[in-house]
């Protein structure tokens, strides 16, 4: 658990709705911010059938206990949700969807609704994620109607953020994070933020094998803290969690969980392997001195 100080008085100032995917929201004391760190698998279009889907499910939620030091959660496809509720059962292991489309119902050829998702058991889903952006041409816009329509409809988001290879080595980490973080948060309320967490997501470093270094992306994630602060305040982000996505692999979860503005991981590749992904939802927590 990280905790965070803050102003107690801007913690009174601020209310936090809570609805089922906050069930395990950030937990507020006067004086202290505790955010809980969450990893998430990122399925993407893996794996090949649904009896794969159950068993790799299964075998994660084996491996979830009551020492796992964070909460859990499988993206699956949209054909393996309900199997793959199913597959992790009462285990504590929580379900999303990839995407959900901004329409309630209606002539929209192969897309899936919120409220479908919701009747199979899932109550998060991702939105904005680099493949959507890169190979789909998502825009902002769009991203930022699927991240309302989500907290709208009661369900937690996981808004994915970051940068191109080439507006890394341009140097433009921070201005393309800024953008995306205001353009697809516009609308979203303070209340509502208790529902959000943000993926940064290198994208030169997803599905490559290279990792942003551990110091690096802490850097990232305390600017983006920085932009939440300035749109929302300080006590509303120090409860915001802001999870690294880009090659986590057991060798590299420990150092980037140990950073202070590093609360959880967006795993794909690594979350295909159960004894990977196992390896990486059971990270060595950073010794805290007294």
């Amino acid at each position: 658990m990280k905790f965070v100080a803050f102003s107690a008085l801007a913690l009174a100032a601020t209310s936090v709705s809570a609805f089922s995917p906050t069930a395990f929201a950030p937990r507020t004391s006067t004086s202290l911010s505790a955010r809980t760190p969450f990893i998430a698998g990122n399925w993407k279009m893996n794996p090949g059938t649904k009896d794969e889907a159950v068993a790799l499910g299964k075998e994660i939620a084996g491996a979830f206990s009551s020492s796992t030091p964070c909460e859990v959660a499988l993206f699956a496809p949209y054909p393996f949700l309900d199997a793959t509720v199913d597959a992790v059962g009462s285990s504590g292991v929580k379900v999303g969807a990839e995407m959900a489309f901004t329409e309630g119902k209606g002539a929209y050829t192969a897309e899936v609704s919120v409220s479908m998702i919701k009747s199979v058991g899932c109550n998060w889903a991702l939105a904005g994620h680099s493949e959507r952006r890169t190979l789909f041409g998502e825009s902002d816009e769009d991203i930022n109607k699927q991240v309302l329509n989500l907290l709208n409809n009661d369900v937690g988001c996981i808004l994915c953020i970051g940068e191109t290879q080439a507006e890394y080595e341009q140097g433009l980490v921070g201005p393309i994070c800024t953008t995306q973080l205001k353009k697809n948060l516009l609308g979203v309320t303070p209340e509502q933020m208790a529902n959000v967490v943000i993926a940064y997501e290198p994208v030169w470093a997803i599905g490559t094998g290279l990792t942003c270094p551990a110091s690096e992306a802490q850097d990232v994630h305390a600017t983006c803290r920085a932009v939440l602060a300035d749109m929302y305040g300080q006590a509303v982000a120090d409860t915001v969690r802001i999870q690294y996505g880009g090659s986590v692999t057991p060798e590299t979860v420990d150092e980037l969980m140990a950073k202070p503005d590093i609360d959880g991981a967006l795993v794909g590749g690594a979350s295909l392997v159960a004894e990977k992904f196992s390896r990486i939802i059971n990270f060595e927590e950073a010794k805290v001195s007294a």
